[in-house]
């Protein structure tokens, strides 16, 4: 029979960084609320949790990939949102936001969580960022507490 690891939800003694994007901050500060109220809610003390804030979501992979590189986290939670407008410069910004995010994971080895919003409406991201959709930064804090467990795991052998 395997062994079966999965991580808690136990934020507690963990350190989070969360790379937020200043562009869209009507749905970024949402998104960045409901991430460090879920990552408090889970044990994580306010003095573990550093919060950066970046221009917009194209400067999110290079602040992260400080972050990981830092040592000082177990986690680098990246929240962005990129709403589509009259171009194409919407998913060019949010396909090169994505892969740099996973290749900062990758090449760290910390767990990096991407929730940047690529939505064609204001109304889309508005609904991600506790309206009707939920709030997608609460989701991120649980998926970065569940992550840097599963990697300790990993890590511990």
């Amino acid at each position: 029979m395997a062994n079966i690891h999965r991580g808690s939800e136990d934020a507690s003694g963990l350190r989070f960084a969360v790379v937020v994007a200043r562009y869209n901050d009507f749905i970024t500060k949402p998104l960045l609320d409901g991430c460090l109220r879920t990552l408090a809610e889970a044990g994580a003390a306010s003095d573990d949790v550093d919060a950066y804030w970046v221009p917009g979501a194209f400067e999110i992979p290079i602040v992260a990939q400080q972050a990981a590189r830092s040592g000082r986290y177990d986690a680098v939670i990246c929240l962005g949102a990129v709403i589509q407008g009259e171009t194409d410069h919407y998913r060019l910004v949010a396909e090169e936001v994505a892969r740099g995010i996973a290749r900062v994971g990758l090449e760290t080895g910390v767990a990096c969580i991407f929730e940047v919003l690529a939505t064609p409406t204001t109304e889309l991201a508005v609904a991600r960022a506790g309206g009707d959709a939920g709030n997608k930064g609460e989701e991120a804090a649980f998926a970065a507490i569940e992550t840097a467990r599963v990697l300790g795991e990993v890590a511990d052998g």
